[in-house]
């Protein structure tokens, strides 16, 4: 009740923080350090105010007692147990407080606030000075990125939980685990980017896409070009390669040039924050735990009608602005390369297509195996008789037991349909049914079936199994006191041990069935032998096992090194490089994909230390009153987008955005069961980064320069521009996550 008022606004003040920081931000360019540190200030203090509980409906409340001064229950515990620097305004006991007339209820209520300032407050309050960190070095002081977020990470790692010997270790910990995940993918995808410019491959592209649409579709011939190249190839790398193309359509139209550069910067923009292997997407499936296939066909899937968006909002731009084509500065144009020095098409294609084929089947082959369901029960996979014996033993034997677990499932307790029950040892109250007899409707459940006399009829069988099958895609059934002392298989250890919170629900039933095979096999006491009431079932079918094969060659790793070697050896081959000028070419891509692992570990080490600073139970706990699971999961999918919007506008870098604003999401929703697949936070964060492209966004530049255009007419138009490709984009996200929720 104390807190009501404060989790109804959450939502609505975190909306109008966020605005509030945009529009300081948004003036931040022309700002002092003085004003930008005086805006981190304000956005602290916000920060602080938006998680304050509601107490000035409580001022007559009494001061806090130590926690022994309440008991659990609400009543007043012995005030001798309370310290006497256990108060928050001076030693004020239990029976000094009851008797300035505050009831037990009202001390119970003031320690539930000041658990609540512990366990959530505070939380948050190291959330938001760690952001405060990273804009502040990043605004402020101009350092860079990567020194900024590992300087956050450790300012983070000191204020959360654990131990004091270890807060910078896990850190680094945290680093090289990062960089681990991804280091690889992103130097692959930069030395693929550099090989196709080299070869001539992605001229190749465009000439093809223009060669299919013709001239008076060129502005959506060069939007696909866009659309395409900037899979693997950086946005800026594109955009230097297609300015020229628009600028000579342009000299042969006469007509339509911010048409042209605009639909280049629409098609180029949008995949690279959506689709891998960008680092920005990439990075935001391996900390959100997203298949990059997955990450690639949903991306693809959002990206295409915010393009389209993009490319209408061009034709707009076009008939409003009516900007000319300037010569550019000291650049003069460059000539284009004849057909005879290109690759071929489907050479030109290999790099960009290898690993979106390998990487694609595995999730597509993955996802079939997934849909066999090979660990769920069927009615012949249980012996009945067997099974029914051995469950009222356990069941009447003392302490936690597999079967006293299953038994006191909802699947198992709730009543059947139909069918009528034998006469049965009813689960006793609170221990293997969480509804009172007087609560619980009239008629026989799973659990009244499994534990009663008789003979089940063929459909009680299936109801028992299909209750049992419910509980078998619960992630949290399995627990080690309900399991200590049960000898498992091997597949049982395996998975039992391993985390769940990015378990797909296949291993997640796997993992359960594997439990309950093991708690009713045959033991030597140490090991399992053979099986009991319940079968071993198969997992390595046909498809598992092509799934399983699939996912090595679609393992991004090895797509991705795959794919570079195909565009090295066509670099040597249309160029006739010799060994030591390839490895040139080579090192100078590792180079500036060096800068981007370190930013991205760098972004991964700053989320691990929101996550140790429990920022993901806070944030549940503030949201815990916004109402059903599915409005939560959407509430999540605004909060990604504003996250990235406003790092976005604060820093100008949209892949800065993308690592920090799914790391920050990664630690939120650590211990949340959302209703949609986590491609989708992913997909509203990517939106969100697109937010808000102005002065400090190197794209900005690229496209102003490098079109001939002045500050204004890119804010007019690439800004613009980018703005309706990033709210296109988060509606199709939300469309998405509740038509084809992909769970």
């Amino acid at each position: 009740m104390l807190l009501n008022s404060h989790r109804d606004d959450s939502a609505f003040l975190t909306f109008s923080l966020a605005n509030f920081q945009l529009f300081l931000l948004m003036n931040a360019s022309s700002a002092s350090p003085s004003r930008l540190l005086v805006i981190l200030f304000l956005t602290a203090a916000g920060f602080s105010w938006l998680l304050r509980p509601s107490f000035a409906q409580n001022e007559d409340a009494a001061p806090r007692l130590a926690p022994a001064a309440v008991a659990p229950d609400g009543t007043a515990a012995n005030p001798a147990d309370a310290s006497a620097d256990g108060t928050t305004t001076g030693d004020v006991s239990a029976e000094g407080l009851i008797a300035d007339g505050k009831s037990a209820e009202d001390l119970a209520a003031v320690n539930k606030a000041a658990a609540y300032m512990e366990t959530v407050v505070w939380p948050l309050v190291i959330l938001g000075i760690g952001v405060a960190v990273v804009l502040g070095l990043i605004i402020v002081f101009k350092v860079n990125a990567f020194i900024a977020l590992i300087s956050a990470a450790m300012v983070v790692s000191l204020l959360a939980p654990g131990d004091i010997s270890e807060k910078i270790s896990r850190v680094a910990a945290a680093f090289g685990s990062s960089a681990g995940g991804i280091g690889i993918v992103i130097a692959m995808a930069a030395v693929i980017g550099k090989c196709m410019l080299d070869s001539g491959s992605a001229d190749r592209i465009v000439r093809a896409f223009l060669s299919v649409f013709g001239e008076k579709r060129a502005p959506v011939a060069l939007l696909g070009s866009g659309f395409v190249l900037a899979v693997p190839v950086f946005f800026d790398t594109v955009f230097y390669l297609l300015v020229p193309l628009a600028r000579s359509l342009h000299r042969k139209t006469a007509k339509d040039y911010l048409k042209y550069i605009l639909a280049i910067g629409a098609g180029g923009a949008i995949t690279h924050t959506l689709v891998p292997p960008t680092p920005g997407p990439l990075l935001m499936a391996d900390n959100l735990g997203i298949e990059v296939g997955l990450m690639i066909m949903i991306g693809a899937l959002v990206a295409f009608p915010a393009a389209l968006a993009g490319l209408a909002y061009a034709s707009i731009a076009q008939r409003w602005m009516q900007t000319p084509m300037r010569q550019l500065e000291g650049a003069p144009e460059p000539e284009p390369l004849e057909d005879s020095e290109l690759p071929s098409l489907w050479l030109a294609l290999m790099p960009v297509l290898l690993p979106v084929v390998l990487i694609s089947t595995s999730t597509v082959l993955t996802t079939i195996a997934d849909a066999e369901h090979k660990a769920l029960l069927t009615v012949s996979d249980v012996e009945w008789t067997e099974f029914r014996q051995d469950l009222r033993e356990q069941y009447a034997a003392e302490g936690p037991n597999p079967s006293k677990r299953l038994l006191s499932q909802k699947p198992l307790t709730a009543p059947l349909s139909t069918g009528s029950a034998p006469a049965a040892d009813k689960p006793a109250e609170g221990e293997a049914s969480d509804e009172t007899a007087a609560d619980k409707p009239a008629g026989p459940s799973a659990a009244d079936l499994l534990l009663g006399d008789g003979e089940l009829s063929d459909e009680q069988r299936e109801q028992v199994v299909g209750a049992i099958n419910l509980v078998l895609a619960d992630r949290n059934f399995y627990d080690g006191p309900s399991f200590f002392g049960v000898p498992l298989t091997s597949a049982a250890k395996s998975l039992t041990s391993a985390s769940t919170e990015r378990m797909k629900k296949s291993l997640v039933e796997r993992r359960n069935r594997a439990a309950l095979e093991s708690a009713f096999a045959v033991n030597d006491g140490v090991a399992v032998t053979e099986a009991g009431a319940i079968k071993f079932h198969q997992w390595d079918t046909p498809m598992r096992n092509a799934a399983n094969w699939s996912d090595l060659f679609g393992n991004a790793n090895l797509a991705l090194l795959l794919s570079t070697i195909v565009a090295m050896l066509t670099l040597v081959s249309q160029r006739g490089l010799s060994r030591t000028e390839l490895s040139k070419a080579v090192e100078i891509a590792l180079m500036s994909g060096g800068v981007i692992i370190l930013i991205t570990a760098g972004g991964g080490a700053f989320g691990a230390m929101l996550t140790a600073a429990e920022v993901g139970p806070a944030i549940k706990e503030l949201f815990a009153g916004i109402g059903d699971a599915k409005q939560t999961g959407l509430a999540f999918l605004f909060l990604g987008f504003l996250i990235a919007s406003v790092l976005k506008i604060a820093q100008g870098s949209s892949t800065i955005a993308m690592i920090v604003g799914s790391s920050m999401l990664a630690a939120i929703i650590a211990d949340q069961t959302l209703d949609f697949n986590a491609v989708y936070l992913a997909t509203a964060i990517g939106a969100g980064s697109l937010m808000g492209s102005w002065m400090n966004d190197s794209g900005f530049w690229i496209f102003a320069k490098m079109g001939g255009l002045t500050e204004v007419e890119a804010l007019k138009s690439w800004s613009v521009m980018l703005v309706i490709l990033a709210l296109t984009s988060f509606g199709v996200t939300v469309l998405l996550s509740i038509v084809m929720p992909l769970i």
